[in-house]
């Protein structure tokens, strides 16, 4: 791939694309994809989905810059406690799926386009007969719900679970977040309000959230996730962007690097790809990842090489960021 002269300038001297299929598709997506770029201080990704256009997209490559150029803050902890995955599937794939890696901890996708709450309520039950009374289940809707939906069905998930850890982002407005956090008795974590947002601390400071949910490429590295944690004073829960191990080693460093971490992290979704551009993906065992940086393998760079054509859709992004963070 051809590389910006800014960046080149930086010490980026490599960029790979490449695009491995889903095991199940999360989120509408099949097939993740991205870029990897090397640096003096190793291997860093660029992966934004699709439908974010440049300005947002910028952030993500600010991130691979830092990561590519810069070492990694010093981690206070070897080894970062993980949640299982669980997407909107049938409930005998979904207690198989909680219990991927040792997890005691399970995130279940709710509200999903052209699901139920009755479906959902079945996934959530299956998870917590899976993990048993011990284990802790979270539930992610992803914007899906408004306020009055959110109110009525988090209340029935709550009870399916046994008791839900928090719900994760149930509604997009901030003012409605803070409203539901008012009505019921179940915490709150905001996610697309901290990484899509101009203010990524306005949720905080609306008292709109218990948890906040990070994420080191949309924010822009893991020295601003830092900087935000600190100045939003809330529990920060680490999660990944379907990246590859490559992107999750990134946010298993700032996992390492937060002063405290009282909840497992989202970083457990390598078992979410059908391949990896690492000879050891970073697989949970007994519910963990260990903290550290991969190099990815150059034969399965090979095997998971970008078509031509999305290589070239890819080159032009990085190319179109790289003039946004030139500005």
């Amino acid at each position: 791939m051809q590389i910006p002269g800014s960046l080149r300038d930086l010490g980026i001297d490599r960029a790979h694309a490449w695009a491995i299929p889903m095991t199940t598709r999360f989120r509408r997506i099949e097939v993740r994809d991205g870029v990897l770029l090397h640096g003096p201080a190793g291997w860093a990704e660029f992966s934004p989905f699709h439908d974010y256009e440049a300005e947002e997209s910028a952030a993500w490559l600010a991130a691979a810059i830092e990561d590519a150029t810069t070492e990694r803050p010093q981690p206070q902890r070897t080894a970062i406690p993980v949640n299982a995955t669980v997407p909107a599937v049938g409930p005998a794939l979904a207690g198989r799926l909680a219990r991927v890696g040792g997890a005691s901890t399970a995130k279940v996708k709710v509200a999903d386009p052209g699901g139920s709450l009755a479906e959902d309520l079945d996934r959530v039950a299956a998870v917590r007969e899976a993990l048993g009374p011990t284990g802790r289940i979270r539930v992610d809707a992803n914007t899906a719900w408004t306020l009055d939906e959110a109110r009525d069905a988090l209340p029935q998930l709550d009870r399916a679970a046994g008791g839900l850890e928090y719900a994760e982002q149930p509604c997009a407005d901030i003012a409605d977040l803070a409203a539901l956090r008012r009505a019921l008795d179940i915490p709150i974590a905001a996610d697309e309000s901290v990484r899509r947002a101009e203010d990524p601390l306005r949720v905080a400071r609306a008292e709109a959230a218990d948890v906040l949910v990070m994420k080191v490429q949309p924010l822009g590295g893991i020295r601003r996730c830092l900087e935000l944690a600190e100045e939003a004073n809330l529990p920060v829960v680490v999660s990944s962007a379907i990246d590859s191990s490559i992107g999750l080693s990134a946010g298993l460093a700032l996992a390492a690097a937060l002063p405290q971490l009282e909840h497992a992290c989202g970083l457990g979704t390598a078992s979410l790809l059908t391949g990896d551009l690492t000879a050891q993906p970073l697989f949970a065992r007994g519910g963990e990842l260990p903290v550290g940086r991969p190099n990815p393998d150059e034969d399965l760079l090979t095997r998971h090489a970008a078509p031509p054509a999305l290589a070239e859709a890819w080159e032009q992004r990085l190319a179109a960021c790289a003039q946004v963070l030139a500005r």
